[in-house]
C-alpha cells in the first residue's frame, strides 16, 4: 500500500503540473509576479553545485529593446564585502559581458531539464552577429526592476554588477588553469574576466 501511494502521488504531481520541487508549470499568459515569488538568497532550494555546474546558468543582460543571453557552467555565490554575491567566470569577448558592463545589472536563471535543449542555443552563437535571440522558444519576461529573463526559468537570480577582474597566467597554480587561459587568449587576445554580482532580488517559479 505504501508504495501504491507513492506511485499515486508522482501520479497525481505528473497530471497537475507540479515538478518534485513543489513549482508550477508556467503559464505563458502569466505576469510575472503570477509567476514567480521572491525569497531571500538564503533559501534558494537547491545546491550551488547542481544548479552552476549540471542544470547551467543562463545570464541574461539589456533592456526590451536590446539584450542577449549566454550560457555558463563556472561560478557560484557566496559572500563579498559582506553581500550576497554571485561569480562566474567569463570569456573576454562575450557579447552578453559587454552589455553587462554597459548596464551594470544582469541575471542568472535556471530551469528544469526540460528546457536544457531550448537554452543551449545561446552557447552556441554569439549575439552580436546573428539573432539567435529570436530564434530561441523561451518567453523573456520582464522582471519588476526591469531586468530580463524566461518565464519557463525555476530560479532567478538579480544582480548588480560589483566589479570586473582580469585573470592572468600566473594567478593560477595549476597547469590546466594556466594553459585555459592562455589557450583563450590566443584566440581572444584578451584573458578572461571573473564577474562578481551583488545579489538584489530571487525569485522561484510558484
Amino acid at each position: 500500500m505504501k508504495k501504491l501511494g507513492i506511485l499515486l502521488t508522482v501520479v497525481i504531481l505528473a497530471i497537475t503540473g507540479i515538478n518534485v520541487y513543489g513549482q508550477t508549470a508556467p503559464d505563458q499568459k502569466g505576469s510575472f509576479n503570477d509567476i514567480f515569488t521572491q525569497i531571500d538568497a538564503k533559501e534558494i532550494p537547491e545546491s550551488v553545485f547542481k544548479l552552476v555546474g549540471s542544470d547551467y546558468s543562463v545570464i541574461t543582460a539589456g533592456d526590451p529593446s536590446l539584450y542577449n543571453s549566454m550560457v555558463a557552467s563556472w561560478g557560484g555565490w557566496g559572500i563579498l564585502f559582506e553581500k550576497p554575491t554571485t561569480w562566474c567566470f567569463l570569456r573576454s569577448n562575450r557579447y552578453t559581458l559587454e552589455i553587462i558592463r554597459k548596464k551594470e545589472t544582469y541575471t542568472m536563471s535556471y530551469f528544469d531539464d526540460e528546457y536544457k535543449k531550448d537554452f543551449l542555443l545561446f552557447g552556441k552563437k554569439s549575439g552580436r552577429n546573428s539573432d539567435k535571440m529570436k530564434e530561441s522558444k523561451l518567453s523573456v519576461i520582464q522582471i519588476p526592476s526591469g531586468n530580463l529573463s524566461y518565464k519557463e526559468a525555476k530560479l532567478i537570480i538579480e544582480c548588480k554588477l560589483a566589479e570586473v577582474t582580469t585573470v592572468a597566467p600566473g594567478d593560477f597554480y595549476t597547469e590546466q588553469g594556466k594553459k585555459f587561459v592562455e589557450d583563450a587568449h590566443a584566440e581572444t587576445n584578451d584573458y578572461h574576466k571573473i564577474v562578481f554580482g551583488e545579489i538584489t532580488n530571487v525569485w522561484i517559479r510558484k
